[in-house]
């Protein structure tokens, strides 16, 4: 005789602060799907670095509490509602909508947050696909337009020609391992944009992406090539930049923003489309998403202090 159902789980923000201090693990809130709607058991959550800022009240978005937290999980579809174009037991990857974040055992959603994985992609890599592959896909590919020859300047990159600028000896390591052409140090580097700048015969980077913003922005942009591109997408330093306009102007370089929330509600088509191009990525082996560490669920708080310590090299993932 099989024991009582198991409850599914949310974590919740309660209060603003630490992960430690703002999330408590609940009885889940999920229910049945209406027209349109499915709900699925998820078996991954990934982590980001923006769950950091949702907790302390610093991101963009900036929820009712209470409110659970996540941009992306992976599971399996357990019911569907009337008119949603997915079955039973189709595997999934959910990018929901806050207040009703990934960081549930159990979440119904429209079906327009819902993206088919296929079901040979190891649950805690689909977890990973979404956030980290799509803006780099888009920074690339539509944001800018990356060119055959041209070099790119990631930062942050402990997630043409590759140079990745990081922080510390052991994700340095990790870059080389992944093929970055140039790793910078920047612990122990007086002059990066100097060190990018002789590593390209004096051009610089045509396209820089920027994930931390603060100083490593203000040296990354010396980095650039004349007629270049910056791609800001987060500012995981903590420290939203002044531009100074006049060096864009005498570099003639672009500075753009990239916000996949956004995306979302203006053209959910482009992203629809850069995910069957990113499942085709993986499935001829191209990419792979980098795992860090994989924790029980219920270790939320320990994951993203993780994230907060600088120390995962790759992603981390919540296992359900």
């Amino acid at each position: 005789m099989s024991g009582p159902a198991r409850v599914p789980r949310s974590w919740r923000v309660r209060q603003l602060g630490p992960p430690e201090e703002a999330l408590r693990l609940e009885p889940g809130l999920a229910r049945e799907p209406g027209p349109g709607e499915a709900r699925v058991e998820i078996g991954a959550v990934g982590l980001n670095f923006p769950d950091l800022l949702l907790c302390a009240g610093r991101y963009q978005q900036r929820p009712e509490l209470p409110f659970s937290p996540g941009f992306e999980a992976a599971g399996v579809v357990a019911e569907a509602g009337p008119d949603a174009a997915v079955a039973p037991g189709q595997p999934v990857l959910v990018v929901p909508e806050l207040p009703n974040g990934a960081l549930q055992e159990s979440i119904t959603v429209p079906v327009a947050e819902l993206y088919p994985v296929p079901g040979s992609m190891p649950v805690a890599e689909a977890a990973a696909l979404h956030i980290a592959y799509q803006t780099a896909y888009v920074a690339m590919h539509h944001r800018t337009q990356l060119r055959a020859g041209d070099t790119l300047l990631v930062t942050g990159a402990a997630g043409g020609r590759v140079i990745a600028a990081v922080t510390g000896p052991a994700k340095a390591a990790a870059c080389r391992r992944m093929g970055a052409d140039l790793v910078i140090d920047l612990a122990g580097e007086p002059d990066p944009a100097g060190r990018v700048r002789a590593a390209t015969g004096g051009r610089g980077a045509e396209l820089v992406i920027d994930v931390v913003g603060g100083t490593t922005f203000d040296w990354a942009r010396r980095a650039v090539a004349f007629g270049g591109s910056i791609v800001v997408t987060g500012f995981t330093s903590g420290t939203i930049n002044e531009m100074r306009t006049n060096h864009v102007l005498l570099r003639n370089y672009s500075v753009v923003g990239l916000h996949l929330v956004r995306y979302r509600q203006e053209d959910p088509a482009l992203l629809r489309a850069v995910h069957d191009k990113l499942i085709a990525l993986w499935s001829a082996g191209s990419i792979a998403p980098q795992i860090y560490r994989e924790l029980p669920f219920d270790q939320a708080p320990a994951g993203l202090s993780l994230l907060s310590g600088r120390e995962a090299i790759g992603r981390v993932v919540l296992r359900a």
